[in-house]
């Protein structure tokens, strides 16, 4: 009896510790689902009216003109292809010379030469929001979701904007070199125009890459995520998201109020670990690197999209009435993050 006790008071130490680690792991993920996951404002979704469906149906036709231009009459395009390159970045700077001046942002790749395409709204002050996507593509493949749909916003988005003059200064950018085997290097076209930012002292208040905005589906189990991310997002792929980096956290959330204010298509957020598969797999990591706040705009992806990087990413895969909503709300987003009161 006595040695059964002595095991008792033995085991209870054990017992303490054992609940004080599930209390601390269960702390973590609470901490971490508040802030990385619960990133999204409750805010009462606008019901739209006969005019703003119009404007969604025109912006349908527009976006299917950009992405057929881009996947379809040029096709692949990157600086194996050159000619390919140099036509998609002649479209850009053709489009965006309707909205304003654009200018190209020239720079070498071992001894090939290429460039960002530029296009500035001037606002009453020098801070900048920064809208880009890129305009090349992997290997392979005519890049329709990836980015012919980043490159067709963009441009919608400076049309739409075009005229406006806001608080800060609007900045377009068309970037070129995103994809391998140029990602991750200095000769991402985002790396280099970030670093050129940092250098001249630009004061960046946002920027947003829009990375692949055509991929929806509405049957279940369609959307995947690397764990642990599957707790806490839906398995339908039928959303937008916004991704950043911890330190983008306050940039996540007023994109989110700004394009639920505006639109009813719908919309997840997360805001975590750059580290993490596919939280830095576009432009903005160039400014996270520079130290600037900066978002993706993302239908995620290889996580839904089956064409990734495949010769198949092709004009037919692309949801046109889901991209144009997307849009639609995302015309709203920059506009607002523009207007908004400064610090």
């Amino acid at each position: 009896m006595r040695a059964r006790r002595e095991r008792g008071v033995r085991r209870r130490p054990l017992l303490w510790i054992l609940g004080a680690f599930v209390l601390l792991i269960g702390a973590l993920v609470v901490t971490a689902w508040a802030l990385m996951i619960r990133v999204k404002p409750s805010v009462e979704r606008p019901v739209l009216d006969v005019q703003q469906q119009r404007e969604i149906e025109a912006l349908r036709a527009s976006l299917r003109g950009h992405v057929e231009m881009l996947a379809v009459e040029i096709g692949e395009r990157h600086l194996a292809k050159p000619q390919n390159l140099e036509r998609a970045a002649t479209y850009i700077e053709t489009r965006f010379s309707r909205a304003g001046d654009p200018h190209r942002e020239p720079f070498d790749v071992e001894g090939r030469s290429c460039a960002n395409v530029v296009l500035e709204l001037p606002g009453t002050s020098d801070r900048l929001v920064i809208v880009g996507a890129h305009y090349d593509t992997a290997f392979g493949t005519p890049g329709a979701d990836d980015n012919a749909t980043g490159v067709a916003a963009l441009l919608e988005i400076a049309a739409a904007l075009r005229g406006t003059i806001s608080k800060r200064t609007i900045r377009f950018v068309a970037f070129v070199n995103e994809e391998p085997p140029h990602f991750r290097t200095p000769h991402m076209g985002s790396a280099v125009h970030a670093l050129g930012c940092k250098a001249a002292g630009d004061t960046i208040d946002a920027m947003l890459a829009l990375e692949m905005l055509g991929s929806f589906s509405t049957e279940a189990g369609s959307q995947r995520y690397p764990s642990p991310f599957s707790w806490f997002y839906p398995s339908t792929g039928d959303f937008i998201a916004v991704v950043g980096n911890l330190d983008s956290r306050s940039l996540v959330r007023d994109c989110l109020e700004h394009f639920q204010r505006a639109s009813d298509f719908p919309v997840e957020g997360v805001a975590t670990f750059a580290s993490l598969p596919g939280i830095d797999w576009s432009d903005h990591r160039s400014f996270w690197a520079q130290g600037y706040p900066a978002v993706m705009w993302t239908d995620t992806a290889l996580f839904r999209n089956r064409n990734y990087h495949e010769a198949s990413d092709t004009l037919a895969t692309i949801d046109f009435e889901s991209f144009a909503r997307v849009v639609h709300g995302l015309i709203s987003v920059v506009r607002d993050l523009a207007n908004s009161d400064e610090d």
